[in-house]
């Protein structure tokens, strides 16, 4: 199992990133790819998913993020792709508080979530996860002014998604995600 990985940033694709490692150009699938600039050094934990198809390498920023991933992979019917799709729309820290106080209605409007899968996703892991940072109780109303300012609900998420878990309050939040798009 690969479980780290440091190389050179040469581009952005799809979903990922292509890291040169030792003169190999390999596919890193990321959260954020946006977030590696061209040209920067980088190491990144891994994870390796092996499938009948052929491999798929998943980098994550940090050993808590690729901690999470694992977690979400142990849930029935949570494959790589979804669960670094559920990464993508909100930081690991907010998901964590959600699963862990039972938040079935930050996992399904704002994370966008099925009602069946997000009550799965609780019953599977909120013993498992710490509890986590509380998600930001005001994205919920930022994500419902969002959508009366015309954002479609995807726009919203992936909006809310952007956000630093940094910035905190209704306001402060709600003028990062206008000035986001």
């Amino acid at each position: 199992m690969i479980r780290h990985v440091r190389g050179t940033v040469m581009g952005a694709e799809a979903g990922g990133i292509v890291l040169d490692i030792s003169g190999w150009g390999t596919l890193v699938h990321v959260v954020s790819p946006e977030t590696y600039p061209e040209g920067a050094e980088i190491t990144l934990k891994t994870y390796l998913a092996i499938k009948q198809d052929g491999m798929d390498l998943y980098g994550f920023a940090d050993e808590a993020e690729r901690k999470f991933f694992e977690l979400l992979l142990g849930v029935p019917g949570v494959g790589p792709k979804t669960a670094l799709s559920i990464l993508r729309k909100a930081p690991r820290e907010a998901l964590e508080g959600a699963i862990g106080k039972r938040d079935l209605d930050y996992l399904t409007r704002v994370i966008g979530l099925g009602k069946k899968a997000a009550e799965k996703l609780m019953v599977e892991l909120s013993e498992k996860v710490g509890g986590g940072t509380a998600p930001d109780s005001d994205d919920g109303e930022v994500f419902d002014t969002l959508v009366a300012l015309g954002y479609t609900d995807r726009e919203a998420r992936a909006t809310l998604g952007k956000i630093p878990a940094s910035v905190v309050g209704k306001d402060a939040r709600l003028k990062a995600a206008l000035s986001a798009k």
